[in-house]
């Protein structure tokens, strides 16, 4: 139907007769003349239309933007050149058009004035900017890449059952009545993972795939209720490969999208993590690192003063601001006001006007509690100097952390203080094996089917609360792009697992029986790991949202806008599944 794209004339097409098709993106009518934008997935070039073609000329006069065309004409040279194109210096006079469908008004903005349910709405309206068209291309070129990558190092691409069996694995399941099975369901995969070590055991050695996992949870602007992982399994393999083989796919995405070398990979425990920064997803662009100066504040004068419980794991810590001069007293309570919501009660702030005679030139919330030689000793620990704010925290060290790892957060957002067009990949490993709530129960910290450190069998038996899995997290500019561990091969190490995460046997054999039982059959020792291709994408298109890289995303209240889904059914649709509906 055509003979060439928009977005591709070049100059060597100079005086040829061309076909196009594509859309109207922009009309300018000068009566004597007629220029339009033509526009396809590869870009735009400009028509011209003379009075003297006077057929092709009556046609263009009834066109609106967005309707859909055909056009035959003859490349030319423009006379003065449109830098904003790739075909600037170019224009197709047209001698024939054929108009395929004749667009209504919009009912959204292409200047990005529309609101994001109005765009959401007509989905396929909002596809057509080229932004999120790019965004597309570019997710399509890495998965590309991706799978050039695993099938040369010999990785099968194996699909794996998408309506399976509910299993607790952390998140809530989207469940499928059965038709053939009334008062039966199968759940959408909140991810492949027992198919993959299944895989494994079947003698696979190496697995991968691109697949689409569900979850049934409260939504954000980095998370959807369906998502794509890059799902990778193997044989005889332990983490310091898995984490090996991760990088060389990483340092590849980067270099062939953005032709950008990542260089070191880091790695940190989860214990520093969380000490240092608040937080298991540390962006590490940010220089800013909680400092504890618990020790610092030990006598009872200050623990009166912060009401510190001394019942409870506490902390003292502070953030030192390079840029405490911008930090108003309104901003300073803007702050406290932030860090509220994060269940501390109070922030405090040292703000250093000259560090020489230091205590005469501070400003403070706690200055009738300070010295010199405290604040010197403060000054020297955090390297503080003229011009800088300290934020001081006091409370339980779990609040202390999530909160000066929030304000952390916070600052490196509303302040230019590093170079944010970098890079900082970072593995978090040695996360504890369990999490304990306040009724004293365990639960898996990533999920229950990951190993233990070798090293820590014996706190399996004696000591839960500092187990250490052998898990680990790929974390990049404070987002996880991946999490992934070494599993359990053995079927006695799984139940018990089971046993101590309060899973009941009869439990354990309804819904995990297939494993326990398939792992007695000679199960190799296998490792692997979930990437989000989602939210590589997102990193990479320098979006913030989520739904910018997705075709067709859902609302933050898990809902199509589009489509008007989730929708009811009939009552004899609802009756063939056995199901009926009871109002709250």
């Amino acid at each position: 139907m055509r003979t060439k794209y928009c977005g591709n004339i070049k100059i060597v097409d100079l005086n040829k007769s061309i076909v196009l098709c594509g859309w109207v993106h922009k009309i300018r009518n000068f009566g004597q003349f007629i220029f339009i934008d033509m526009r396809d997935w590869t870009g735009i070039v400009q028509l011209i239309f003379e009075i003297e073609n006077n057929v092709a000329f009556k046609k263009a006069s009834t066109l609106r933007n967005e309707s859909c065309i055909k056009i035959s004409g003859i490349v030319r040279k423009r006379k003065k050149k449109n830098k904003n194109l790739n075909t600037g210096d170019l224009e197709v006079l047209v001698n024939k058009i054929n108009i395929f469908n004749i667009s209504k008004k919009l009912p959204l903005d292409y200047a990005n004035n529309s609101n994001d349910d109005i765009k959401l709405k007509y989905r396929y309206l909002d596809l057509r900017r080229s932004k999120i068209l790019q965004n597309l291309k570019i997710r399509n070129n890495i998965t590309y890449l991706v799978r050039n990558f695993m099938t040369k190092r010999n990785f099968l691409d194996i699909e794996t059952p998408i309506l399976t069996k509910s299993t607790p694995e952390g998140a809530r399941d989207y469940l499928v009545p059965s038709r053939n099975y009334p008062g039966k369901f199968y759940a959408l995969p909140q991810s492949p993972q027992l198919f993959k070590q299944l895989l494994m055991i079947s003698g696979v050695d190496k697995y991968y795939q691109i697949v689409k996992c569900f979850r049934d949870e409260d939504l954000r602007s980095d998370r959807q209720p369906e998502f794509t992982q890059i799902d990778i399994e193997a044989s005889f393999i332990n983490s310091k490969k898995i984490q090996k083989l991760i990088e060389q796919l990483i340092r590849k995405i980067w270099i062939k999208t953005i032709n950008c070398h990542l260089t070191k990979f880091l790695k940190m425990s989860f214990h520093d993590s969380m000490q240092r920064y608040g937080t298991d997803k540390p962006d590490l662009r940010n220089p800013m690192q909680i400092i504890d100066v618990s020790d610092i504040f030990i006598k009872e004068k200050f623990l009166s003063f912060f009401k510190i419980n001394k019942n409870k794991k506490n902390k003292i810590a502070l953030l030192c601001f390079c840029q405490g001069d911008k930090i108003s007293r309104k901003k300073i309570d803007e702050y406290s006001t932030y860090v509220q919501k994060f269940g501390l009660k109070k922030i405090f702030y040292i703000k250093i006007i000259n560090s020489q005679n230091v205590y005469e030139n501070i400003q403070s919330s706690i200055k009738n509690i300070l010295d010199n030689k405290i604040l010197n000793i403060i000054l020297k620990r955090t390297g503080a100097k003229q011009g800088d704010i300290l934020f001081l925290a006091a409370d339980e060290e779990i609040t202390v952390n999530k909160s000066l790892g929030m304000l952390r957060t916070k600052l490196g957002s509303d302040f230019t203080f590093f170079e944010k067009n970098t890079w900082k990949p970072v593995w978090i490993v040695d996360f504890p094996m369990f999490k304990k709530d306040s009724s004293g129960k365990f639960s898996s910290n990533h999920h229950p089917f990951t190993a233990f450190k070798t090293t820590d069998k014996k706190k399996i038996e004696e000591k839960l609360d500092d187990a250490i899995s052998d898990s680990y997290d790929l974390v990049i500019n404070g987002y996880e792009i991946g999490g992934g561990s070494v599993r359990i091969h053995n079927a006695e190490t799984q139940k018990k697992i089971f046993n101590i995460i309060g899973i009941k046997k009869d439990m354990q054999r309804e819904k995990f029986g297939f494993l326990t039982d398939a792992l007695q059959y000679g199960a190799p020792p296998h490792a692997g790991i979930a990437l989000g291709l989602d939210r590589i994408v997102m990193l990479l298109t320098k979006t913030t949202n989520i739904k910018d890289v997705i075709a067709f995303p859902k609302t933050t209240s898990a809902s199509c806008l589009m489509t008007n889904s989730p929708s009811k059914l009939k009552k004899i649709i609802l009756k063939e599944l056995g199901l009926n509906l009871f109002k709250k």
